[in-house]
């Protein structure tokens, strides 16, 4: 009995190390990614999102991968959850060994994962949580982030809603760090552009939860010469077409973020809002050698158009394919060494990472909204650079906390 059970534990510690030494040269051969996501609540916008992170992977490695190994990634998803977001980010550290955590979409659960790349001293690239307290109050020198943030998106359109001229401002937001953090910033931008300007209501409804008769009534009932709208998802869906059928955006400019990306505008189909001036991706219109590159690749893979996050989700692997090259590893400390002034190349054409605040300078179109052949379309825009759009450095400084 001794000696069978001398045998078992013998046989069981082989196994063990079997399996060990079978992940030891998988981690050899392969840079791990572990990438955190909304994609149950987000599909419209994360699966695009993946299509065009899987598209960057497959490229990546079919030219030889990154110092000589591929790179894989584990797709989790957060349930846009920021508690649910910090567990998984520690599960894919302790369980699954990964080199890097990428990823996030919300900006509460974006807050979550900077601040736990911070408390566990890990590298840590944000794809696309829209809140500057990624970057700025909550910022840290672990935590990069890819897309443009709130502040730069308000800044892409104040200069439109000035020259508008419209007096009386109405507002309507989902009440999260996102919305709130956005239309502070309009405030901000449009008040200093025009300062006559006056705010005559706001609703805030919770994010996924608008009910769009009341809210529309109300800000019908303020007056307002114009609205900045900042829903999105399916709140923007019935705000839209409840706004139209109670001609609430009849004779008024309406300013909306992020409206003109496909992934909003294809469930509106003929009821998307004609005239509109919002943030986007035009992609029809993009006439780049590196848009033209990624959306020939894009459409020869997926027979489909891309939307705006496919190109971040393919933008962020090329980041993170370029910063671990620079480093010559994925060492925590040479990743952030190699990520200060990054230089990569993105749909949009070449994009770095500010060294004041490892904000990237990836920029935004600005344009109108059109119906044609009955469906919502950006028909063209203005591509401003990112770099142009945020803050004085000093400001920068100030909100910054962190290294």
């Amino acid at each position: 009995m001794k000696l069978l059970k001398q045998m078992t534990v013998a046989a069981a510690m082989t196994v063990g190390l079997a399996a060990y030494s079978g992940h030891a040269a998988a981690e050899k051969d392969t840079i791990l990614i572990g990438e955190i996501n909304s994609y149950k609540t987000l599909p419209a916008n994360l699966e695009p999102y993946k299509k065009g992170w899987e598209l960057a992977q497959e490229q990546v490695n079919a030219k030889g991968g990154v110092l000589g190994k591929k790179l894989e990634t584990i797709f989790r998803d957060d349930n846009a959850n920021a508690g649910d977001a910090v567990r998984i980010a520690e599960e894919l550290i302790s369980r699954d060994n990964v080199d890097i955590l990428a990823g996030v979409t919300l900006s509460h659960v974006g807050l979550a994962v900077t601040d736990f790349a911070k408390q566990r001293e890990r590298f840590f690239l944000a794809s696309g949580p829209l809140s500057d307290k990624v970057v700025w109050d909550n910022g840290n020198r672990y935590t990069y982030r890819l897309r443009a943030g709130t502040h730069a998106l308000a800044a892409s359109v104040a200069p439109a809603a000035a020259a508008a001229n419209k007096k009386r401002w109405a507002l309507i937001y989902p009440n999260y760090e996102y919305g709130q953090a956005a239309v502070a910033s309009f405030k901000a931008e449009l008040k200093r552009l025009q300062p006559d300007v006056e705010f005559v209501a706001e609703q805030a409804p919770p994010f996924g939860r608008l009910d769009p008769g009341p809210a529309v009534q109300a800000l019908a009932d303020a007056k307002p010469d114009a609205i900045f709208n900042v829903l999105f998802g399916p709140d923007l869906t019935k705000f839209a077409r409840e706004g139209k059928t109670r001609g609430l955006f009849e004779g008024r400019t309406v300013v909306s973020l992020l409206t003109g990306e496909p992934e909003y505008l294809d469930p509106l189909r003929a009821d998307a809002p004609d005239g509109w001036i919002v943030t986007g991706y035009p992609y029809t219109s993009i006439d780049t050698p590196e848009h033209d590159a990624f959306i020939k690749a894009y459409e020869e893979k997926y027979d489909d158009y891309p939307r705006l996050n496919s190109v971040i989700g393919y933008s962020t692997v090329m980041a993170l394919a370029a910063g671990i090259e620079k480093a010559g590893s994925t060492d925590t400390e040479a990743l952030i060494k190699a990520f200060k002034g990054l230089e990569f190349v993105t749909p949009f054409g070449p994009v770095k990472f500010r060294e004041l605040d490892n904000q990237s300078t990836m920029g935004i179109h600005v344009g109108k909204l059109a119906v044609e052949n009955n469906r919502g379309v950006m028909p063209e825009g203005e591509y401003m650079p990112g770099e142009a759009l945020q803050p004085p450095d000093d400001v920068v400084k100030q909100l910054r906390k962190d290294g």
